[in-house]
C-alpha cells in the first residue's frame, strides 16, 4: 500500500494563491513578536528546577512549608578598604550607608531581619581577619524569580557607592550571579548573530549564486525564530522555561531555518533549469524537497520529544524550544516559501555574483564528474580501507569520552572583570564562600526532644575537623517546633569537586552516622546539594532519553526508508560521530589540549547536561543530512536498480548542497561558542564539530564505503515487514514536460 505524504499539494496551494499566504506569515509574525514582547518575561526562570523530587527539592519544600516561606536567594555586598579599618569613623559611615540604602528598599525587596550590619550586631564573621573587608549578607524576598525580577534595584542602590575611591563595593550572591550570567549568555548570543549571520550569508551567496536568492533562507530562519518565541512565550504561561530556551530557539532556528529553505529552494532550481514552469517547478520541489523538509523535522522533533521526559525545566525548555523553532520552520518551508517564489519567480537570480552564480545554477546532477562524484567514486574503490581508517580517526577521538567528568563549571568560570565573580573571589579567599551557598541541613521531627538534639550536637561535632565546613548558625526551629533548619558554610565554589565531596560526606557519612536511630529525617539541600541532584538526575535520564531518541530514530528511518539496514547503519555511524565529539570536548575543556588556540577556558569538567543534549540534537540534526542524502541516493536506485551508480549520484547530487549546508551550521554554533560562558562554547563547539563530522568523515567517506560493501543489501526489509505503509521519501515520477520560462 502507498501513502501520498501530499506536500506537492501544499506546494501548489501556497504558490497559487501567495498573498493570502504571506498575509497569513505577516500576522503570525506580528502577533508572535506581541507575545515575545507582553509574555516573554514571565515565561523564563533563572532557576535549574528539578521535578521528580529529589532530597533537594523534599528540603526546600520542608523549609517553604513551615520556615521561611519561598525560598529567596541570599547575597553579600562586600565593602573592602585598603585605606581603612572597620574600626574607622570613614568604614562605619559608609556600611552604614549601605545598610540604610539597602534597608529602604522594604520588605518586598529583601528579608529585612536577615540584613545584618556588623556596626549593629558586632558579629566577627562579618570581618576579615585583616579588619579591611566587611560583608553585609541578607536573603532576598519572595522566591529565585521574584529575587532575580528584584536584584537589580538592590545593584542600583549598591552602585550608588562606588564613587568613593578609598572602598571598593561588590555584591555577590545567587540572585546576583544569575543576573550577570544571563548578561554574559545575553553577550554570548549577540556574538553568535553577528559572528554567524554574515559567514551564512556568503555561503549561502557561494552554494545558491545570487544575493536574492540567498537572503532568502536567512528570512525564513527570522520568520521561524521570531514565531517559536512567541509559541515558548506562551507555553511558558503553563510550565517555566530556563531561560536557556532563547538562545536555544535562536541558535538551532538559524541552523535549521536556513538549511531547510535551503533544500527547497535548490530543488527548485533545479527544477527550473530542466525546463519546468515555475508553479510546476515548486510542486516539484514540494513533492520532494520539502517531503524530505517534513521527515528530517520529524526526526528533529521526535528526538527531543525524548528531552521532555527529563524532570528537569532547563532540558523541557531546550526540548520545547527546539521542537518550537523546527516545526516553524518546516512549516515556513512548505508554506511561505513556495509563496514567496511565487512572487519572485526567476527575480530569485537577480544580483547574481560572477563565476559563482554560473557554478551554482549550471551543474548537471545527471551527468558523472565534479569533485563529489570523484569523492564518492574514489571512497567506494577502496571502500575497506576508507572505512579502516575513517572509522578509526573516529574511534580513536572516541576513546578520551571515557574520561569524561561532567559537573558544573560555577562562577569561577565567569570572564575576569565581572564583579559577582570577583565579589565571590573575596569572599571566599578572606571569609567563605559558604556564607552564600552554605549547605543547608533540614530534620523533620520532634526538634526539641532529647534524641534529635543530641543527635544535632553528634553532627556538628563531627564536622568540626572538617576543613571544608564553617562554624554551623543557630538552629532555626518552626513553630510547631517540628522542623529545624541547620545552616553550615561550605568553603569554596559550590561546583568544585571539594565542595560537592563535602557535601557527599555530608549526607553519605555525617548525617547517618549522628542520626542513627533517631526518629527524625534529614535533608541537605542548599546550591551544591542541588548541583549533585541535578548531577545524578541528568545521567540517569541518559538512561531513557538516549534508548528513546534511538528507537524513534530507528523507526523513523526504517518507515521512510522501508529498509532495517539503513536505521541501523545510521544508528552506528551517529554514535561514532557523537562519541567523537564527547572524545573532543574532553580533550579541549577538560584537558586543555588546544584550548587556547580555540580561545576557550579550560574548565577541567564538562557541563552535566552537555552530553545528553549533544546526544539528541547531533541525532537529530545528523539525520537531516543522511534522510537528504540517502533520499536521493533511494531514488536514483528505484529508477535504476544500480547501488553503486545511486550512491554516486546521490552524492554527487547533494555534496554541495550538505557541505554548505552544514557550514552554515558550524559557522552559527561555533560563533555561539565565541562567548565568554563556559557553558555555551562547549554546547557550540560541540554542535558545530559534531556537524563538521557528520558532513566530512560520515558523509563523504563512511556512507559511500559502507554502502559499496552492502550492495543490495542497503534496501533489505524482512518479509514480514512489507505490510508496513510506503511513506518513500522520493516517490517515482516522470519527469514532466518542459514548460517556457516564467520571468
Amino acid at each position: 500500500m502507498s501513502v501520498n505524504l501530499s506536500t506537492e499539494s501544499i506546494a501548489r496551494v501556497s504558490s497559487r494563491r501567495p498573498w493570502i499566504i504571506v498575509g497569513i506569515w505577516v500576522v503570525l509574525f506580528i502577533v508572535a513578536m506581541f507575545l515575545r514582547a507582553s509574555l516573554f518575561e514571565d515565561a523564563i526562570t533563572t532557576e535549574f528546577a528539578i521535578t521528580n523530587n529529589p532530597e533537594s527539592q523534599i528540603a526546600n519544600e520542608l523549609i517553604e512549608d513551615n520556615l521561611t516561606g519561598p525560598k529567596g536567594t541570599n547575597e553579600v555586598v562586600v565593602i573592602q578598604s585598603q585605606a581603612f579599618t572597620v574600626d574607622d569613623p570613614e568604614f562605619k559611615q559608609i556600611v552604614d550607608s549601605i545598610h540604610d540604602g539597602v534597608a529602604a528598599l522594604g520588605p518586598e525587596i529583601i528579608r529585612q531581619e536577615t540584613l545584618l550590619n556588623y556596626f549593629e550586631v558586632k558579629a566577627g564573621f562579618l570581618v576579615s581577619e585583616g579588619r579591611n573587608t566587611l560583608i553585609m549578607p541578607f536573603t532576598m524576598a519572595g522566591d529565585v524569580d521574584d529575587a532575580s525580577d528584584n536584584i537589580e534595584e538592590v545593584t542600583d542602590v549598591v552602585d550608588g557607592f562606588k564613587g568613593d575611591h578609598n572602598f571598593k563595593v561588590l555584591m555577590t550572591g545567587q540572585a546576583t550571579v544569575g543576573k550577570d550570567f544571563q548578561e554574559v549568555a545575553q553577550e554570548g548570543l549577540l556574538k553568535g548573530e553577528i559572528f554567524g549571520a554574515p559567514i551564512a550569508l556568503i555561503i549561502l551567496v557561494v552554494v545558491l549564486g545570487t544575493i536574492v536568492a540567498a537572503v532568502i533562507p536567512l528570512i525564513m530562519a527570522v520568520v521561524a525564530i521570531v514565531l517559536a518565541m512567541g509559541l515558548a512565550s506562551l507555553a511558558g504561561q503553563f510550565i517555566e522555561l530556563s531561560f536557556f530556551v532563547e538562545n536555544m530557539i535562536t541558535m538551532i532556528g538559524l541552523a535549521v531555518g536556513i538549511d531547510y529553505s535551503l533544500f527547497f529552494l535548490t530543488r527548485y532550481r533545479e527544477e527550473r533549469s530542466k525546463g519546468l514552469d515555475k508553479l510546476e517547478a515548486i510542486a516539484k520541489a514540494g513533492a520532494t524537497a520539502n517531503r524530505t523538509v517534513v521527515f528530517s523535522g520529524m526526526t528533529v522533533v521526535l528526538g527531543f520529544i525524548g528531552m521532555l521526559l527529563v524532570p528537569s525545566n532547563v532540558f523541557i525548555g531546550i526540548g520545547l524550544g527546539v521542537i518550537f523553532v523546527v516545526v516553524a520552520s518546516v512549516l515556513a518551508a512548505m508554506t511561505l516559501l513556495p509563496a514567496i517564489l511565487s512572487l519572485l519567480g526567476d527575480r530569485i537570480n537577480k544580483l547574481s555574483v560572477p563565476i559563482i552564480s554560473k557554478s551554482g545554477t549550471g551543474f548537471d546532477e545527471t551527468k558523472p564528474g565534479g569533485f563529489w562524484d570523484w569523492v564518492s567514486r574514489t571512497t567506494m574503490g577502496k571502500p575497506v580501507i576508507s572505512l579502516v581508517l575513517a572509522g578509526g580517526l573516529l574511534i580513536a577521538a572516541a576513546v578520551f569520552f571515557f574520561e569524561i567528568h561532567t559537573g558544573s563549571t560555577g562562577v569561577a568560570s565567569f570572564p575576569d572583570g565581572i564583579e559577582s565573580k570577583e565579589a565571590f573571589q573575596i569572599l571566599d579567599r578572606e571569609f567563605s564562600a559558604g556564607e552564600v551557598t552554605p549547605a543547608e541541613i533540614v530534620i523533620s521531627g520532634d526538634i526539641s526532644s532529647p534524641e534529635v538534639q543530641d543527635a544535632i550536637g553528634r553532627l556538628t561535632s563531627s564536622l568540626e575537623p572538617d576543613a571544608n565546613f564553617g562554624t554551623p548558625k543557630t538552629l532555626t526551629v518552626s513553630e510547631d517546633g517540628e522542623v529545624g533548619l541547620l545552616a553550615v558554610p561550605v568553603s569554596g565554589d559550590s561546583s568544585t569537586q571539594a565542595t560537592l565531596d563535602a557535601i557527599m560526606r555530608l549526607r553519605s557519612e555525617y548525617i547517618p552516622a549522628a542520626f542513627q536511630g533517631v526518629p527524625a529525617g534529614v535533608y541537605v539541600t542548599g546550591e551544591t546539594a542541588s548541583n549533585i541532584d541535578f548531577f545524578d538526575m541528568s545521567k540517569n535520564a541518559a538512561k531513557v532519553v538516549i534508548p528513546f531518541v534511538l528507537a524513534v530514530s530507528f523507526l523513523l528511518l526504517m518507515i521512510i526508508f522501508r529498509s532495517i539496514v539503513v536505521p541501523i547503519k545510521a544508528i552506528i555511524l551517529n554514535l561514532l560521530s557523537v562519541g567523537a565529539t564527547y572524545g573532543i570536548l574532553v580533550l579541549i575543556f577538560q584537558k586543555g589540549v588546544l584550548a587556547d588556540v580555540f580561545g576557550f577556558q579550560q574548565s577541567g569538567t564538562v557541563e552535566a547536561w552537555i552530553p545528553i543534549f549533544l546526544f539528541a540534537i547531533i541525532f537529530g540534526l545528523s539525520m537531516d543530512y543522511h534522510v537528504f542524502l540517502l533520499s536521493r541516493v533511494r531514488e536514483r536506485f528505484d529508477q535504476t536498480r544500480d547501488n553503486t551508480e545511486s550512491v554516486a549520484f546521490g552524492i554527487r547530487a547533494t555534496g554541495r548542497l550538505i557541505t554548505g549546508a552544514a557550514l552554515i551550521m558550524v559557522a552559527v554554533f561555533w560563533g555561539f561558542a565565541a562567548g565568554d560562558v563556559v557553558a555555551l562554547q562547549q554546547m557550540g563547539f560541540g554542535l558545530g564539530m559534531a556537524i563538521l563530522l557528520d558532513a566530512t568523515i560520515v558523509r563523504m567517506i563512511l556512507v559511500p564505503a559502507s554502502m559499496k560493501l552492502l550492495g543490495n543489501w542497503n534496501w533489505y526489509l524482512p518479509k514480514w515487514l512489507e505490510w508496513m505503509s510506503d511513506f518513500r521519501v522520493e516517490p517515482e515520477s516522470g519527469a514532466p514536460p518542459p514548460s517556457p520560462a516564467d520571468d
